[in-house]
């Protein structure tokens, strides 16, 4: 199993996300570029470049026609992903933290950091109303007072959103009202990244507090627990087998402050069904910053605050291997 390594970024990966298909995969880093790349064979497509700062998110929609990014610039772009253009800009009071297409492609939304004595906001644009955009006027501005937002996903259906906020809250936010449908806490700490099965009827998150749980989209009801000994960045689900990769590492800032010993970055396997680890893979310097199961299962890619990407090809091994509880 041999990695391809994608070079195309100065500073620490923040978010890489395959397309629907999965032949493109997108990444963004603490530098201003957005990359996206030939998952096949790691060969760079181009990148969209206008943003001034750190890019935190990025997202394509359905069919893979428009691309999402949200970044420390104070500001969302929508781009053209063929041609790279960018087709507008929403100008925010502060970073925009998470961002997400829905199911249809019509509707973005994104959420703003709490700092600079501005709130923590969850805005939605309908695309299809252009005058959304001119007036940076969403059709909907949900105020998050007690903790701020800081990973978002859409739900099934467009329905709704699930966040996770800084005290390890996971909020449903309707689409059509905003009102918190459904509100859970299982997590200690800060959840850092959610990532929904492939139907969409679950998700993952990925939290500070050393560990991934599993929760039913709907009703939020937790299911299943994944501890590991280290703050965990990014979980996702493999879309054809009961399998979890787990990306995780410490605090940058921390790094050097604990144990000299390098080399506990692995992306770890767990089984879905029994919580069990069976596998792990090194690579990164540093932590992994945020992991993706290529749609199709056969790899999956992770980003490192080493600012390289990872694509993993599964060896035959991996497809053969059964769990024995």
């Amino acid at each position: 199993m041999k990695p391809i390594l994608l070079q195309g970024h100065e500073r620490s990966i923040t978010q890489i996300k395959y397309n629907r298909e999965g032949d493109l995969l997108f990444t963004v880093a603490k530098d201003p570029i957005v990359n996206v790349w030939y998952s096949i064979n790691g060969e760079r497509l181009g990148t969209y470049s206008g943003h001034t700062g750190a890019v935190w998110c990025v997202d394509a929609d359905w069919d893979t026609r428009h691309v999402l990014t949200g970044s420390a610039d104070n500001s969302c772009r929508l781009w053209d992903c063929e041609t790279g253009k960018q087709l507008a800009l929403v100008k925010t009071n502060s970073a925009v933290r998470t961002c997400g297409f829905d199911f249809g492609g019509n509707i973005i939304m994104f959420s703003t950091d709490k700092q600079m004595g501005y709130q923590c906001f969850v805005s939605f644009f309908d695309l299809r109303d252009p005058s959304q955009i001119e007036s940076d006027e969403p059709y909907m501005k949900i105020p998050c007072n007690e903790s701020k937002i800081t990973s978002a996903v859409w739900g099934p259906l467009g329905e709704f959103i699930i966040a996770g906020h800084e005290n390890g809250e996971l909020n449903q936010f309707s689409a059509k009202s905003g009102e918190v449908l459904v509100n859970v806490k299982e997590h200690t700490k800060q959840i850092n990244d959610i990532q929904t099965s492939r139907d969409m009827t679950m998700f993952i998150t990925a939290s500070k507090d050393n560990s991934a749980k599993l929760f039913d989209s709907t009703t939020l009801e937790h299911q299943k627990s994944f501890r590991t000994e280290r703050p965990v960045n990014s979980a996702a689900l493999s879309p054809i087998f009961d399998h979890v990769v787990l990306g995780g590492g410490q605090e940058a800032m921390d790094v050097t402050t604990t144990s000299t010993r390098i080399g506990k970055f692995e992306a770890r396997f767990f089984h879905l069904g029994v919580e069990e680890e069976f596998g792990r893979i090194k690579g990164h310097f540093g932590p992994i910053n945020s992991v993706a199961f290529h749609p199709d299962g056969k790899s999956y890619s992770s980003g490192g605050e080493d600012g390289y990407v990872r694509i993993h090809y599964f060896d035959p091994q991996y497809f053969e291997f059964e769990f024995e509880a």
